[in-house]
């Protein structure tokens, strides 16, 4: 695996889920730590490097973020506009991973600046065969994109 542009941020309020997705990635191969947030606060907390967040040698930026689409609160497609707005997150990598099939949601997403959309499939083998496919291809063959590296992410109005 060539991948080297940090860990994976997983934004979903089911641990289920986020147990599920790491088993899945593990599986896959896809060796890389990950960081849980199970909602937009948390996830912009992260993000921003807010609170416990603020060291960056103990909390990197993300190199992808598997972000879920219906948080309690504030949306995906919330946190996913907000991540585009600001200098130093907007060219990470997202990836929604929504059980929504809904042309709505997805059409929404994409509008929103989503990189991919993912439907999770209920069964644990077919949610691993998408996460073996999807590893293979994120993590062996795309080129990501420069990351922004400084201790500290600008946010306007803070």
């Amino acid at each position: 695996m060539k991948w080297n542009q940090g860990p994976i941020l997983i934004v979903d309020d089911d641990p289920n889920d986020v147990v599920l997705i790491q088993r899945g990635l593990q599986r896959a191969g896809v060796d890389l730590p990950t960081w849980v947030a199970p909602n937009v606060p948390a996830a912009r907390a992260y993000l921003a490097g807010h609170g416990r967040f603020g060291q960056r040698a103990l909390h990197p930026l993300p190199g992808l973020i598997l972000l879920d689409l219906k948080l309690p609160g504030e949306s995906g497609i919330d946190l996913l506009r907000w991540i585009r707005a600001v200098d130093g997150l907007r060219r990470i990598p997202v990836v929604l991973l929504s059980s929504s099939r809904e042309a709505v949601d997805v059409d929404a997403a994409y509008d929103a600046g989503c990189n991919s959309y993912l439907v999770k499939p209920v069964a644990f083998d077919a949610l691993q065969t998408m996460l073996t496919v999807f590893g293979r291809y994120w993590f062996n063959f795309n080129t990501p994109p420069s990351l922004h590296s400084g201790d500290e992410v600008r946010l306007s109005g803070t």
